[in-house]
């Protein structure tokens, strides 16, 4: 074991402390990079990608020079603000170890299985007192399951409450590898019409939705929270929730829906020179979320907001 936590290695954004959530009790959540989903209306496009990148905050730039001084690509030019050549940036972190007032950030670190436990188990005591624990999200952590696995694995010999944020978009072998590790799965359903879940997410529905009836029939059910994204406009329609009601209506056992407000995160798409596809900018009104939890509470679902 000690060969593979030392050899496999997972790319992390970020590691969130005293998050309340992403599951029971005071927990720390592990956001892993890279996603095979491209949702028009991420909250985390800094996950999207696989390889580390450069996140720059404006208001924080002094407007200095200094990235564009000590970039050994020539990717950055400065002309009172920098700009990134994205395609000549090779991610090196000198310009964002170089910037003194932290205008640039690598959104990106490599750890090892070891490297990543030693930052979870500092908030055991919180987990303990709480009855919290760990939670993965992403980007997609099934995205980097050999790692994801060897993780979980750990977590499971301390005792450590394991929650898998995910998509469900993998295949289903990489799935009932780490099913048998995770305590409780949050897992999100977007869209029900398949052209529809292509046209906004890039990726079929069709394994999601397999994926999610054969935990159900593993015995998972009980160990499922459904999330469910409300996003004005693409997802919210009367067709959708009616569909996803009657998708549901069909697995038997599932207690538990999320519905997640939509607010606009266009100003983390500029920190990346990514392109936001969202055209609709305000959250859904409460009127339309208390008509959505209802459907779901009709088929009896709790519903949390």
């Amino acid at each position: 074991m000690n060969e593979v936590k030392n050899s496999c290695l997972g790319l992390i954004f970020d590691v969130q402390r005293y998050s309340i959530h992403d599951g029971p009790g005071i927990r720390t959540t592990v956001f892993f990079k890279g996603c095979p989903l491209k949702c028009w209306w991420c909250h985390n496009p800094e996950g999207i990608d696989s390889g580390k990148e450069l996140m720059y905050f404006e208001y924080k730039c002094m407007h200095c020079g200094t990235c564009a001084e000590v970039c050994p690509m020539g990717a950055i030019e400065f002309d009172e603000s920098p700009r990134v050549s994205r395609h000549l940036c090779i991610a090196c972190g000198n310009c964002s170890a170089a910037c003194p007032s932290d205008a640039l950030r690598l959104v990106g670190r490599g750890y090892t299985v070891g490297e990543l436990m030693k930052e979870i188990e500092r908030d055991v005591l919180y987990f303990d007192n709480s009855s919290g624990g760990v939670t993965f999200s992403g980007g997609e952590p099934l995205y980097q399951h050999e790692f994801l696995l060897e993780v979980l694995k750990e977590c499971k010999k301390m005792g450590i409450h394991r929650t898998l944020d995910t998509s469900g978009f993998a295949p289903q072998e990489v799935l009932a590898l780490v099913a048998d590790y995770v305590d409780l799965f949050l897992y999100d359903l977007k869209l029900i019409d398949e052209k529809e879940h292509i046209k906004y997410t890039g990726v079929s529905n069709a394994q999601i939705k397999e994926n999610l009836r054969f935990l159900v029939n593993y015995g998972r059910a009980k160990d499922i929270i459904l999330r469910f994204p409300v996003i004005p406009g693409i997802n919210d329609t009367p067709d959708n929730v009616d569909d996803m009601v009657e998708f549901i209506s069909t697995l038997k056992g599932l207690r538990e829906i999320d519905l997640l407000p939509y607010h606009d995160v266009s100003e983390k798409y500029n920190r990346l020179d990514k392109d936001y596809k969202m055209t609709v900018h305000k959250s859904p009104s409460r009127e339309r979320l208390m008509e959505i939890k209802r459907k779901f509470e009709d088929i009896g679902l709790y519903v949390k907001l």
